[in-house]
Order: structure tokens, then C-alpha cells, then sequence
């Protein structure tokens, strides 16, 4: 019974935040949406082990292909999603405008490079970005040694900035597939790639064993929903519609640009980082804008994100403080930075860049994938030689 109490107040806490923020008149309403939706994300990553680290580590490592099925239920739901928004606000692609605020970033072989990066960061830390976010919400002790890592990444990749500016960031442009195959081509090219996708992995991969069909009670159902994990396919497909939602509402998906903000700050107060970062402040993706807000909106969003997390696991019975080896917070902590580093330069994570990237229609989130690959069975090679 305790943890139904503690639920409760958390479930709490959130909607009397929520309803406090609403009443904000500038835009309360706004910063309410994202808190809800947070804290939904958060539900969703944790009822059914959404993360983008399990679906690529599961598959080279396991040859488990369920939680890479759920990434491309998410791409595909958020894909047909976003088109529909997109008819409404620009009925002709062909015109030269892009959508304003979808992740459409400049395509070049910076984006390989960092979700490489990212890629070996994810396995070697155990998660990415909103994997360690949504597991803090389940009491890891890991967690803030990922995330720590991540901030001194962004320091990495503001360090490294200009020099990408100059050597192909300056020079690339934003690849919008819609503005040169118009929707329908647009979206017959993206949904045939990850039908093929999904077909290899269904061919090539084994199936997982069949779960016992058991009689629906009440009791039954409570357990399916708030204790029992959920498919993998329906959190993609969950999270492909709530990206939907979120980006017609306020803004895409992205839990980075907080953390980079912060480390931006940190790192101007330290006199480390350098005056001028070439371009980065009008780019399109999860830039880690300066501001003067002591939380920006992508702050509500990642820490009702961990709280959302924490709420589904007191349900479920899974919060628990774990504790781990020395080795598994050094490998955390090196992974975070790794991460870091790939988000800053991508400007996004797996979540940001490639999920919102995707769905937008974007060639940048396909690099970042590609990338993501090859960083992934990179960071799996690494992991069986420590094992």
C-alpha cells in the first residue's frame, strides 16, 4: 500500500503543477501542455522499455528485435502524424518553405559523426539520454553518472563547434524529402524504408516465445496496464502519436536542449568554452539556445519526463535504488560524455534528431540513424571484449 500512497502524491504533484502553471498568462498554457505530455513520455519509455540503447544493443547483442520494432512503429505512426500537420500549414511543399519549427536541420557528415558517437555512448552507458533520464525515475544510481557525462560532452562538442562550422556545417543545407518528392512521394519513400526495415528484422531475427493468453478480469487488467511491461510496438506507436500531438501543440519532441543550456551556462561562468559559437543560435534541432530562464520549457519537459517514469514504477512495484560496480559508473559516465558530445553537434539526441528528424520528413534524422548503426555494434564489440 505505501507505494500506491507515494504514487498518489506524485500523481499529485504533477497535475497541481500542472494547473499551477496554467494560470501563468503569458504562456501557462503552454508550459502546462509540456508537463502533462513529460510526464506522459515518461509513462510511456517506462511501461514498455522504450530506448533507443535497448533496441539497437538487443539486436546486435541478443538478436532481439522486439524494442527495434517499436522504433519504427514510433517513425512510422509519428510520420503519417506530422504529414497531416504539415498539409494543414503548407498545403504546397514545392513553394521553398519549411515548416518553422520541425527538426529539419543542414545534412552533412557531421551528423554521421555524431550519432556515431552517440551510438557507442547509448551501449556503454546503458541508455541514452531519455533512457537514463527515465530510468533516474526508477531509482537508478547510475543514471546521474550518464548524465553528468552527457553535460561534459556538450562541452566537448561547444569546443568543437566552430571548427564543424567552418569545415561543413556552414556549407550544408536542410534536405526536406517533401519539398522535392512532394507529400505523397515524401511519404511512400519513408514508410517503403521501414516497411523493408521491419521486414528484415522480421525475417532475420527470431521471433520471441508467445506469452500465455490469459482470461481478462478486472483485477487482470489493472496488472496489464500499470504493473505488467507493455509491447514495445505500442509504446512506438504511443509515442509516435504523442509526438504528433506535441508538435502540433507547442514544439517536437526533444529532451537535450535543457541539459545543453545548462552546460552552456556552466561552462560560460567558467570561462572555458568559447565567446562565439558560429551559427549555433539560429539553427533548427535541440540547440542549447542561451536564456535567461531559470527553466525553459524543455526543462519542464525532462523532469516531468522523471517524474512520470518514477510514477509508472511506484505502480508497478519497479522503483528500487540500485547500486552499481565501480565499472559500471566509470562505463556510464564515459558513455555520458560520448553521448554529450553527439548530441551537441547533432543538436539532438535520439529523440530530437532522430525520432522528430524522421517524422519531419528530414534526410538529417536518417544520417543521424546511420550513424547511430554503426556507433551501436561499435559500442557492442566494445562491451563482449570487457565482458
Amino acid at each position: 500500500m505505501l507505494r500506491y500512497l507515494a504514487a498518489a502524491i506524485v500523481a499529485a504533484a504533477i497535475l497541481g503543477v500542472a494547473l499551477f502553471l496554467h494560470d501563468d498568462p503569458r504562456h501557462g498554457r503552454n508550459d502546462s501542455f509540456t508537463l502533462l505530455a513529460g510526464a506522459a513520455f515518461g509513462v510511456i519509455l517506462q511501461r514498455s522499455r522504450f530506448c533507443f540503447a535497448s533496441a539497437f544493443r538487443d539486436l546486435f547483442l541478443l538478436r532481439d528485435r522486439r524494442v527495434a520494432l517499436g522504433v519504427l512503429a514510433a517513425l512510422a505512426a509519428g510520420s503519417a502524424g506530422y504529414l497531416i500537420v504539415f498539409g494543414a500549414w503548407i498545403p504546397d511543399p514545392a513553394q521553398g518553405y519549411y515548416p518553422p519549427t520541425a527538426h529539419i536541420a543542414r545534412a552533412s557528415w557531421h551528423l554521421l559523426l555524431g550519432g556515431a558517437s552517440f551510438g557507442v555512448g547509448m551501449v556503454l552507458s546503458g541508455g541514452c539520454i531519455s533512457g537514463n533520464l527515465y530510468r533516474l525515475g526508477e531509482g537508478s544510481l547510475t543514471a546521474p553518472a550518464a548524465l553528468l557525462g552527457t553535460a561534459l560532452g556538450f562541452w566537448a562538442g561547444f569546443l568543437s563547434w566552430n571548427f564543424l562550422w567552418v569545415q561543413t556545417v556552414s556549407d550544408a543545407r536542410p534536405i526536406w524529402l517533401p519539398q522535392h518528392l512532394g507529400y505523397a512521394g515524401a511519404l511512400a519513400l519513408q514508410m517503403g524504408a521501414l516497411a523493408v526495415l521491419a521486414a528484415l528484422l522480421l525475417h532475420y531475427l527470431p521471433a520471441p516465445p508467445p506469452r500465455r493468453a490469459e482470461p481478462v478480469t478486472l483485477r487482470g487488467a489493472f496488472r496489464k496496464v500499470f504493473v505488467e511491461g507493455w509491447p514495445a510496438w505500442l509504446g512506438g506507436l504511443l509515442i509516435g502519436l504523442l509526438g504528433t500531438f506535441v508538435f502540433l501543440r507547442t514544439s517536437p519532441l526533444g529532451v537535450t536542449s535543457e541539459i545543453g543550456r545548462l552546460a552552456r551556462v556552466v561552462g560560460n561562468w567558467l570561462g572555458i568554452l568559447p565567446q562565439r559559437l558560429e551559427g549555433l543560435d539560429q539553427m533548427a534541432g535541440c540547440r542549447p539556445a542561451l536564456s535567461d530562464a531559470a527553466l525553459t520549457a524543455n526543462g519542464i519537459f525532462v523532469l516531468a519526463l522523471v517524474g512520470g517514469s518514477l510514477l509508472s514504477a511506484l505502480l508497478s512495484g519497479e522503483f528500487c535504488l540500485r547500486v552499481g560496480r565501480p565499472r559500471t559508473y566509470l562505463l556510464s559516465l564515459a558513455g555520458g560524455v560520448l553521448l554529450g558530445f553527439g548530441a551537441m553537434i547533432s543538436l539532438g539526441c535520439t529523440v530530437g534528431t532522430l525520432l522528430s528528424g524522421i517524422m519531419a520528413f528530414s534526410l538529417s534524422g536518417w544520417l543521424f540513424m546511420a550513424g547511430l548503426l554503426g556507433g551501436a555494434w561499435a559500442g557492442g564489440s566494445v562491451l563482449r571484449r570487457l565482458a
